[in-house]
């Protein structure tokens, strides 16, 4: 079928990119849940601070390494192929880490899901630039941070009590299932670009144009673009941190040093994760209204570096602790500025490329900070236990978390010296 003049209405955009959003949803669920079975995994694993911070960054340890076979593998293979491959390996890495017999097992299934669901963000990002215009760019960016955060927001309370109630394992396993028939799904409702449905595409360059150049070409020419280098740092603090508190150690923080209910902490932790949901579109929507990126990007680092300066190191009351997180957490969605800073920051051509190599930066974050953290915890352990799970003091969670500030400060030095793109694509 010829392609039409006309772009393909909005329900239908909104349908094909949505069902590669709830990859994303999956993954992001799969990246969090550990923070609210810490407690099982401790004890039935024999887990210390820095093993357990271990076992959940095996997750990030692959997604990090996808990434630039991801943006590469989305500009030449296409989103479709990769989403739905990418669905059914995560079928398989969630029945590993379901019904895994010994730690060996939990963290090969645990690799296998960072692995698969690392494709999900990039190809999202690569439909929104032929399903959307691209002044929605930063505004899709940020739903799909929202989506993501979503499935947090289920691994927090949710979880926990679907756990209490039938166990980690049946519901991992329910998981896995659920993976299975969304790689279904996506093979039959995606399409790489609206010229497939026989409408006209969003593309700043013809869809079917195939790559010319090498693969380590395209690398080498993305990394030759300073920004890319200081939006690929940057969000290892910034996002980190959030992975690091909501996605492992602030419910533990929050039950141990603060006295509350495991449901309690999770709630308070999903909430941290909808204010960064909501800081995604809010800031990304900013941003180009603004037509430029940086300076916003400077304030809201400095925001969310201030918030975690308040939530470590000040005896705060807990309806001011849990103000400080959301508005922590708003500041944090900030990431988003970067994505759309990098992706007007090389030539379309190498978008897929460059949002591969910059979206491994909130993941180094988890990936760096989630055992660090837990080693420091372990090296201030005074001895206190319940059964087989540690308790952490004050101190020693202090400890930890200062590595995340000392992270974000690095970031905020490094922004001013990006070069401003002013909402522009480069040429």
């Amino acid at each position: 079928m010829m392609p039409s003049r006309t772009h393909p209405p909005v329900p239908l955009a909104w349908t094909v990119w949505g069902l590669g959003a709830l990859l994303y949803l999956i993954g992001f669920f799969q990246r969090v849940a550990p923070a609210v079975m810490t407690d099982r995994l401790m004890d039935e694993f024999s887990l210390g601070a820095a093993e357990l911070g271990n076992l959940s960054a095996f997750y990030f340890y692959s997604y990090v390494a996808m990434q630039i076979p991801t943006g590469i593998l989305a500009d030449r293979w296409g989103p479709r192929r990769l989403l739905s491959s990418g669905a059914a390996i995560a079928a398989v890495g969630s029945a590993f880490f379901a019904f895994s017999p010994n730690l060996w097992w939990a963290n090969a299934g645990r690799l296998l899901i960072g692995a698969s669901v690392a494709v999900a963000f990039v190809s999202m990002l690569k439909l929104a630039t032929r399903w959307f215009a691209p002044r929605q760019f930063a505004l899709v960016s940020g739903i799909a941070l929202f989506c993501g955060v979503v499935g947090g927001v289920i691994a927090g309370v949710p979880l926990r009590l679907a756990i209490e109630s039938w166990g980690w394992r049946p519901v991992m396993g329910v998981s896995s299932i659920l993976c299975a028939g969304l790689s279904l799904a996506i093979w039959l409702g995606v399409r790489d670009d609206p010229e497939e449905r026989g409408y006209r595409s969003h593309a700043p360059t013809p869809a079917a144009t195939a790559r010319q150049g090498s693969i380590t070409h395209d690398i080498c020419e993305v990394l030759s673009y300073r920004n890319i280098w200081i939006l690929l740092i940057t969000p290892i603090g910034i996002a980190g941190a959030v992975l690091t508190f909501a996605g492992l150690w602030g419910v533990p923080y929050l039950r141990q040093v603060h006295g509350l209910a495991t449901h309690h902490a999770a709630g308070i932790t999903s909430l941290l994760l909808v204010a960064w949901a909501i800081g995604g579109p809010l800031f990304g929507s900013l941003s180009e209204r603004l037509g430029r990126r940086r300076p916003l990007y400077v304030v809201t680092t400095l925001a969310a570096l201030l918030g975690w300066l308040l939530i470590i190191y000040l005896p705060l009351p807990m309806w001011l602790l849990t103000l400080v997180l959301l508005l922590t957490g708003l500041m944090s969605g900030n990431l988003i500025i970067g994505f759309a800073f990098a992706k007007e920051s090389v030539p379309a051509r190498l978008m897929g490329t460059a949002s591969g190599i910059c979206n491994m930066g909130p993941l180094l974050g988890g990936m760096l900070l989630q055992p660090a953290v837990g080693w420091l915890l372990d090296r201030h352990w005074l001895g206190l236990s319940e059964g087989a799970v540690r308790i952490y003091d004050l101190a020693a969670y202090r400890a930890g978390f200062g590595l995340m500030a000392a992270c974000i400060t690095l970031s905020l030095c490094l922004i001013p010296f990006a070069k401003e793109t002013y909402g522009q694509e480069a040429t």
